[in-house]
Parts: C-alpha cells; structure tokens; sequence
C-alpha cells in the first residue's frame, strides 16, 4: 500500500475545499439571477391600468333631447348642459337608455324611437341642441354672426321600411335651425318663436342628402318673411354622396348669405343666394338622431365620435 505524506493530504483537501466553495457559490449566484428577472405576476402595482376613452364632445352648450316624457308634462324629457357636462350624463338613468358610450369603438351612441315629439313636430329624437348660453335658449346667432358644426359620426342601424319606396327609414342627423328673435317676438306678438330649419342633413338609404330652405317667391319681403309655412319656404335638396352604414366626417360653414355644406374630403357644396340674403331667423345647430316616422316598430342608432361647434 502507497502512503500519503502529510503534504499530499493537505493538498488534497485543499483541492476539495475550493471546488465545494466554487460549486455553492455558482448555485447561488443561479439562483439569484432568476428571482430577479422574473417578473411578480402577483404584485397588482406593477399592472398596467386600464385607459378608457369617450367620444369627443364637450356638453358646455349642448342639451339633449329625448323621445320619451317620463315626466309626464306633455313634452319630450330634456338635460341642460350642467347635467351633461364631466360625464354626467353616465349617472343619469333616464338618459342612458338613449345616449350611451360604446367603448368598443369610443363613439357616443344616440338612440331612438317612435314616441314622444315635440310641439311643432310628429316625430321623436334623441338629438343635441346647441345652446349659446347654457341657461338660455333665447341667445342664439345670426348668418351674419356666422359659425361651424363638424363632427365625425355614422348611422349604426335603422328600420326597414315597408310602406313606402324607401329601403329604410330616413334619419336626421344635423340641422341649422331657425328661430325667431326675443325683437320679433316682441314686434309682432307672436305666441311661438320657432322658425323653419334652414339646413337639414338626412341619411336616407345609405345616402347623405342636404335639404335646404328657400323661398318660393324670392321678391318675398319684410314681414312675409317670417311666415314659417310651407307656402313660403320650401326645400331644395342635394344628394352629397354615398356612406352607407360607414363612418363620415361632416361640416356646415355658415356665414351671411353664405352656407357651405362638405362631406368627408369631397368638394365643398355652397349655397349661396336671394333666400340666405333674406333669411330673417336666429339660428341654433343641432346634432344627433332624428326618426322621421311614427311608424310603430321603427328605430335608429346614430354614433357620434366627435362634434364642436366654433362661432
């Protein structure tokens, strides 16, 4: 048998003690590095949060209209803008049926229904009104004064219509409207202040159409001029284009004697005429859904994702 000096075993332990050092500390060193790259699935704090958009529209000077008089005062329910503004239309429970957000495409949807109408019409909507003064629908402006509505918006869905040639049921879905100043309330002692609307833009079967109001006489003057019937004023229509059920960008330009009407990028269609020139209303825009029947079964969905208006 070979024996071991005293050297040979010291080195031999040696040996064995820096490899058992090496081989623990790669084990740790190891060890370590998965910990800290591994990402804390379990730490909540370290999770995104959840963004979440609404369609752009500042409620400032708009109220809504709604189709429905849960009320009972024989006129459409209706929300001033100090209850829309900062999202608060979201906590009101009698408008949610009918203007809603759709976070699936950041759209603002309008909708409506045959129900309730008011005064001066057979048919309901669920439509922004612009207000000038939040707390006044008396202050309103002039074609003179001017001012600009765009918004990007498109008609979601809409019932068939069986009674007539149409395929569906046609939906308004901005307006200029006209009515009568607090002056000529005054002057004339006239029971109702609403005037005729100057521009209505319609969806009808996929087509965006402009309606326009003019006069049947032009030498009408003075006083004729704010005979609001049909025998005075009547509509001059324009067929703008085709959208279908797609999204589209609008704008309505009024200036005096002047309207200037532009779907998506197209060419601007202008009015401009004797009938602007002698156009003797106010005027307030509005923007939104419009049924045009009183059809039983009839609806329509009109989404917003943008509206401003700038005077």
């Amino acid at each position: 048998m070979k024996t071991i000096t005293k050297k040979q075993l010291l080195q031999v332990l040696t040996i064995c003690i820096v490899t058992m050092v090496f081989s623990c500390s790669s084990a740790d060193n190891s060890s370590e590095y998965t910990e800290t790259t591994e990402p804390d699935i379990d730490n909540p704090e370290e999770e995104e949060e959840e963004i979440i958009t609404y369609a752009a529209i500042d409620f400032s000077n708009w109220k809504v209209t709604l189709p429905v008089d849960e009320n009972n005062n024989g006129s459409p329910d209706e929300y001033s803008p100090s209850q829309l503004i900062n999202f608060g239309y979201q906590t009101l429970e009698p408008v949610q049926p009918y203007m809603y957000d759709d976070a699936t495409d950041t759209s603002l949807m309008f909708y409506t229904f045959p129900d309730t109408s008011t005064t001066n019409s057979s048919y309901s909507r669920t439509e922004l009104r612009e207000l000038i003064n939040p707390n006044s629908s008396s202050e309103n402006w002039t074609l003179l004064e001017g001012g600009e509505m765009k918004g990007r918006l498109k008609v979601d869905a809409v019932s068939e219509n069986t009674q007539s040639s149409d395929d569906y049921h046609k939906v308004i879905v901005m307006q200029i409207h006209g009515i009568i100043s607090p002056e000529d309330m005054n002057t004339h002692g006239f029971s109702s202040n609403n005037g005729p609307p100057l521009i209505k833009i319609y969806w009808k079967d996929g087509y965006i159409w402009s309606h326009k109001k003019s006069l049947i006489d032009e030498t009408t003057d003075g006083d004729d001029l704010l005979e609001t019937s049909s025998s005075t004023w009547t509509d001059i229509k324009v067929n703008l284009g085709y959208v279908g059920n797609a999204a589209f960008d609008f704008k309505i330009t009024a200036s005096a004697a002047k309207i200037i009407i532009q779907l998506n990028a197209d060419t601007p269609y202008v009015y401009e005429d004797i009938s602007l020139d002698k156009w003797p209303y106010e005027n307030y825009f509005k923007a939104g859904n419009y049924l045009t029947t009183t059809d039983a079964d009839a609806f329509s969905y009109v989404k917003y994702y943008s509206l401003s208006v700038t005077h």
